[in-house]
């Protein structure tokens, strides 16, 4: 893996915990030599997985609409910032640019970008895991809706089990090196890239 989207909250939530699994996920990312792909604000969990990424010597790319950046809540010293017109183009160059989708704790954005990956991966638009760092049992409620998806048959287990869940970003990061798609939901095209 070459690349991690990083999905999280722009604020930095009530639990201090949150703060401190950002910090150590863009710690890991830089490490590993792997980029983090991110939204580019400079405030909340997203700037402090930003900030210690690029602490630890890592290459940070984020990608931010314009009407975001002139409201001053862009990080200003990223390796790269794309700034795109709008937030769908945002979610789509995102994607384009990562080889996975991981959410640490946010709020309806981060819930909104990884179900979309996750459609997407469903589909086979593309093979790339998607998954959640869930510390303190933030995203349980959300496993719990989405198991119910399954038992009451809007959605195959499979499709259900393809979410990889982990305590911290270190066993997410784990499980994603070992990640095997289903095969798409129709059928219909071999999995590829469709950005």
């Amino acid at each position: 893996m070459n690349s991690l989207c990083v999905y999280c909250g722009s604020s930095p939530g009530t639990d201090p915990g949150f703060m401190e699994e950002a910090r150590i996920a863009g710690g890991l990312l830089a490490k590993a030599g792997i980029t983090l792909v991110y939204g580019g604000g400079r405030v909340g969990l997203m700037g402090a997985v930003a900030d210690a990424a690029l602490a630890a010597g890592g290459r940070v790319v984020g990608v931010m609409p314009a009407d975001l950046v002139s409201q001053e809540i862009a990080h200003t010293g990223l390796s790269d910032l794309h700034v795109v017109n709008s937030m769908h183009e945002r979610k789509w160059k995102m994607a384009e640019l990562a080889d996975g989708f991981l959410c640490l704790p946010g709020g309806p954005g981060t819930f909104e970008e990884i179900f979309e990956q996750w459609t997407w991966a469903l589909l086979g638009f593309h093979a790339k895991p998607c998954g959640f760092v869930n510390l303190g049992g933030y995203y349980d409620l959300l496993r719990g809706t989405i198991q119910q998806m399954a038992d009451k048959g809007f959605i195959a287990q499979q499709y259900v089990d393809m979410l990889i869940y982990a305590d911290t970003t270190a066993e997410a990061l784990e499980r994603f090196e070992a990640y095997v798609p289903p095969p798409p939901k129709w059928g219909v095209a071999p999995v590829e890239q469709r950005y």
